[in-house]
């Protein structure tokens, strides 16, 4: 019952590689963010099941055996958006829940985030990792700070070379990108690191991961954003982040009370971008208050409590 089983889930046109666990009343859908995949969720996916969960966490499209639409413009954020809406109606079409719960890290967040703003689908909770709001980080983004730290963003409007320097020494730049920047890298080993590297080395797949950021990077680079994104959303929404984030600035996440009505957040100190896999004990730990309804612990008191 609690076992993960990797499924195809034919959603838009999109057959998603899902990794599916439990069978509970609850619904928890987990995005990835970049260059991670599915497996960035070992570690959350059997403490939900575990928690009477029915937990998916897919490969995003064009990563892993998802369908990888060709063309930058298919990675655009309004696509995005349905593939996350089709697929929790997916799930319901299988079974009723009392509760839906949308997950998201880095890219994965940011969709999230884009779904709980339009009113897109119904969740009922949302859980944030590492990554600010979207009016947050545009204004954040032209600080010398952050500018400094999101270099990538425009190296990768380059055509072939970011894939270039990605694949070189069958992937080695990508591997490193989850070593060099996590400050415990317990959860990233050779053969952790094998997935990803494995996974990118697919025909394409490169080019996918990196269209995200180039279909949508006049989106990602606007000052001035829609109404949709000033006003404050209603879904109670728990964000932990890890202080040591060398991508994104713990500054871009102060002020996220003005845009969410209902917000917890937890900080982790010593702890990179990564953060559900490299302390995940911590992650579950507030994950699982959070959902059950209790006060999610710092984590000073979770250390206390250890």
């Amino acid at each position: 019952m609690n076992r993960i089983e990797t499924r195809l889930i034919n959603v838009n046109g999109i057959s998603f590689e899902t990794d599916t666990i439990g069978n509970g009343d609850r619904f928890a859908l987990l995005l990835h963010g970049f260059p991670e995949n599915k497996y960035s969720w070992r570690f959350q996916l059997p403490f939900l099941g575990e928690r009477g969960f029915t937990a998916w966490a897919p490969n995003l499209r064009g990563y892993g055996r998802t369908t990888r639409p060709r063309g930058r413009s298919a990675y655009r954020l309004e696509h995005l958006i349905d593939d996350v809406c089709g697929l929790i109606t997916a799930a319901k079409s299988e079974r009723s829940y009392r509760e839906t719960v949308l997950i998201g890290h880095d890219w994965g967040a940011l969709i999230a985030w884009a779904v709980a703003i339009r009113n897109a689908a119904p969740i009922d909770k949302l859980v944030i990792m590492n990554v600010p709001h979207p009016a947050l980080f545009r204004r954040g983004l032209y600080t010398r700070a952050q500018l400094a730290r999101s270099w990538y963003i425009f190296f990768f409007q380059l055509p072939w070379l970011p894939e270039a320097a990605l694949a070189r020494k069958n992937g080695e730049t990508l591997a490193r990108a989850f070593r060099d920047m996590a400050i415990d890298k317990t959860n990233f080993s050779d053969k952790d690191l094998a997935f990803y590297r494995q996974a990118a080395a697919d025909p394409g797949a490169l080019t996918a991961m990196i269209n995200y950021y180039r279909a949508n990077f006049g989106g990602l680079m606007m000052r001035k954003i829609s109404v949709p994104y000033v006003l404050p959303i209603d879904v109670p929404t728990l964000m932990i982040w890890g202080e040591k984030d060398s991508a994104l600035g713990k500054e871009l996440s102060y002020g996220t009370e003005h845009y969410v009505r209902k917000l917890t957040i937890r900080y982790l100190p010593n702890v990179s971008h990564w953060v559900q896999q490299e302390a995940p004990d911590a992650v579950n730990a507030m994950l699982g208050t959070y959902l059950d309804g209790l006060r999610v612990p710092s984590c000073e008191e979770l250390s206390r409590a250890a």
